[in-house]
């Protein structure tokens, strides 16, 4: 008995590594009042996804980081994965409908 809880203790705790591993870098630009950012949001969280949420309208500098990076786009949010511009909150939902979202982050 004792062997069989050490080895799924162990198992276990591959599956959370290879997890933590294969988690890609997200990164939302948000305010706080926004109800598309709000939706994005509760969309990766609900996938347990961790994400750096970037606050436009509090962060020196970051609306106009996030323009650039945006290719001019400058309403919130801005999402991007691993660096790569994925765009507002309707084009991380299409992601999710079309069965894309998992894979670009590593699920």
């Amino acid at each position: 008995m004792t062997n069989f809880f050490f080895s799924s203790i162990l198992w276990f705790q591959r599956i959370i590594e290879k997890r933590i591993v294969a988690v890609a870098k997200v990164e939302v630009y948000s305010s706080m009042f926004c109800p598309f950012c709000a939706r994005a949001k509760h969309l990766l969280r609900e996938k347990g996804v961790a994400f750096e949420e970037i606050d436009v309208d509090n962060t020196s500098g970051s609306r106009s980081e996030m323009v650039e990076r945006a290719d001019g786009r400058h309403t919130v949010p801005q999402i991007f994965i691993d660096d790569f511009h994925v765009g507002g909150s309707d084009d991380l939902a299409a992601l999710e409908r079309d069965g894309k979202l998992d894979e670009m982050l590593g699920l």
